[in-house]
């Protein structure tokens, strides 16, 4: 299978040399893209299929489609002057970082090789993690738990069913309908990770890949083969018999379900495992802000606030209802509204308004309004062009009101003492502080 490989927002022009992709493999790829729940109407959300190019869009992942796939890799600022391979090796490090933080499952970057970082794909990779940490966990023990069976006996065992007994064995006494419970591993949640081993040995290509797969589905031969629409979520239970279970149960929601990503396949036209970069920026940010505040006097709560803009006279009901990104109270009183977007902005120098769009500002208007919140943020991903290091970079007055509107960077780039960074970030004394002190005031917008 031939592999291909291009960055957020980059094209990939069609062709046979290197850094191209043929035409009818281009075509394939998009029309695999088409199916996406991410295509959006315009069919283009996944990829831009150009007379001469596909452009990648905020979408990442893989796409495999029938003797070729396509990686698409966020647009992170790693390992400059490096070569392409060691970069993408790096993007797709802090990608599955970023992935681990938002789904909460514990990642050991450090077990695979750089080699091994720099040839397999993000899907690969991501499959590998899963049979090591699956390997290891069964080796320990397959979960079991006890389930009610029912069955004619010869003797009495558990409990006597008297509705079947009276039914069924009426004129046979000598069977005895009995309901008993019996330590089984048959359960929902190895149910759910032997369909996710067949799913993942029908779409993997790695050989080693493929070895772990056949191992571990010898393991699950004895556990009923549930197809992924019909399995039994809702009655996993993870308590601290079988907590270490917790991750890999993640991890196959990540394969099996469509919350940050969409799986499509059948008919042999491909598989796509895909992510949206806007949500799970905006999740990756809000869990390790939680984290970097815990033992604080502020509480934080992602996508809580749901307040409506507007309410009907007629009957008070709310319309155009909010969904602030990331909400930090102090004694249950909102202090700082945030809001992540998925996008590069341009230094002050290059434009006063750093290409923050018109619509993010009124939508931070709005949340000033509605929250009371004297403080709102703008959180952008880092890069070079805003200089050395993440800061708040701008700060205004809303006009006519004391709340303050800020434009922030978080490097994505450097995962080395987050959580830090992130509390200075948030709890340092701001610019607008410091000036208001010395007489002077922020812009106002």
């Amino acid at each position: 299978m031939q592999s291909y490989t291009v960055r957020e927002w980059d094209k990939l022009t069609y062709g046979n040399g290197d850094g191209q992709i043929p035409e009818h493999f281009a075509d394939r790829l998009a029309t695999l893209a088409l199916r996406s729940s991410f295509a959006g109407r315009g069919g283009s959300g996944v990829l831009e299929h150009g007379r001469h190019a596909l452009r990648a869009r905020g979408v990442v992942g893989i796409l495999a489609a029938k003797d070729c796939s396509l990686e698409i890799l966020p647009k992170i600022d790693v390992a400059p002057g490096e070569s392409i391979n060691r970069q993408n090796a790096a993007i797709r490090k802090r990608l599955i970082h970023m992935l681990a933080v938002a789904l909460d499952l514990k990642v050991d970057l450090g077990t695979m090789t750089e080699l091994a970082w720099q040839r397999e794909t993000l899907l690969e990779i991501l499959i590998r993690i899963f049979c090591d940490k699956l390997t290891e966990a069964v080796r320990k023990g397959m979960p079991r738990r006890y389930v009610e069976v029912e069955d004619d006996l010869s003797a009495l065992r558990g409990r006597l069913n008297v509705a079947r007994q009276f039914t069924h064995h009426a004129v046979n006494p000598s069977r005895l309908a009995c309901r008993f419970d019996v330590l089984s591993d048959d359960t929902p949640l190895n149910q759910i990770m032997k369909a996710a081993v067949g799913h993942l040995s029908r779409i993997s290509r790695s050989s080693a890949n493929q070895r772990g797969l056949r191992e571990l589905a010898f393991v699950y031969t004895d556990i009923a083969e549930i197809p992924p629409p019909t399995l039994r979520w809702g009655e996993v239970v993870i308590d601290r018999t079988n907590r270490p279970w917790h991750e890999l149960l993640g991890m196959a929601r990540l394969f099996l379900l469509n919350r940050y990503q969409t799986t499509t396949g059948g008919a042999g036209q491909g598989t796509a495992l895909l992510f949206e970069m806007n949500t799970l920026f905006e999740e990756y940010i809000g869990r390790l802000i939680s984290r970097s505040l815990m033992g604080t006097d502020l509480t934080v709560s992602l996508q809580g606030g749901r307040l409506f803009c507007l309410t009907t006279e007629a009957n008070e009901r709310g319309l155009f209802q909010t969904k602030p990104d990331i909400l930090m109270r102090r004694a249950g009183v909102v202090t700082h509204v945030i809001d992540t977007k998925w996008k590069r902005i341009s230094s002050r120098i290059d434009d006063p308004k750093q290409g923050v769009s018109q619509g993010d500002v009124y939508q931070m208007m709005a949340y000033a309004q509605l929250y009371s919140a004297s403080r709102l943020t703008l959180l952008y991903p880092h890069h070079p062009g805003l200089g050395d290091q993440e800061a708040i970079h701008a700060r205004h007055r809303i006009t006519g009101h004391d709340t303050i509107v800020e434009t922030a960077s978080i490097d994505v780039s450097d995962g080395h003492d987050v959580l830090n960074r992130i509390r200075r970030l948030l709890l340092v004394e701001g610019p607008a502080e410091k000036a208001t002190k010395q007489g002077a005031t922020p812009d106002q917008l």
